[in-house]
């Protein structure tokens, strides 16, 4: 496996386990992502080859508790009317978002990009599991992402 893919592949472990951290505990993925931190962020990063092999809702308690997440309202899940994105295509999204935005800058660092991007506009549309963006083609999201709205 080459560098770019392995990044790739622990990124999309963090963006899923994003995902899940925020349906476990119904926070914003927003809320989410600044309540981890980027501590917890970058440990997820780096040993996502061993988290990988774990049980995703094990993983996903320890890092609720060390992060002492509490508890919100924020259900997208529920509020969906239609077949409900698990969290691993979700966090295939962000990745692939992250990944393309990173592409774009020189030296640019996935945790720092994936904060930029959780903190944006586009986490409401993307979360909005009643609207087409999460499923739409990840070059129309990332050209509406750098447009600064749904193009």
């Amino acid at each position: 496996m080459n560098r770019e893919s392995k990044q790739s592949n622990d990124l999309f472990y963090v963006c899923s386990m994003i995902e899940n951290i925020a349906r476990i505990t119904k926070n914003t993925r927003k809320d989410t992502v600044n309540a981890l931190g980027l501590r917890n962020i970058e440990k997820l990063y780096n040993l996502a080859d061993v988290y990988h092999c774990e049980n995703v809702d094990k993983v996903a308690d320890e890092f609720i508790e060390a992060a002492n997440i509490p508890r919100g309202v924020f259900d997208n899940v529920a509020e969906c009317e239609y077949k409900v994105p698990t969290h691993w295509e979700i966090g295939r999204v962000y990745s692939r978002l992250i990944n393309a935005i990173s592409a774009e800058r020189e030296n640019a660092q996935h945790s720092n990009t994936l904060f930029e991007v959780y903190n944006s506009w586009i986490t409401e549309s993307i979360d909005n599991y009643n609207s087409d963006m999460y499923y739409s083609s990840p070059d129309y999201i990332f050209q509406s992402y750098k447009h600064g709205c749904v193009i």
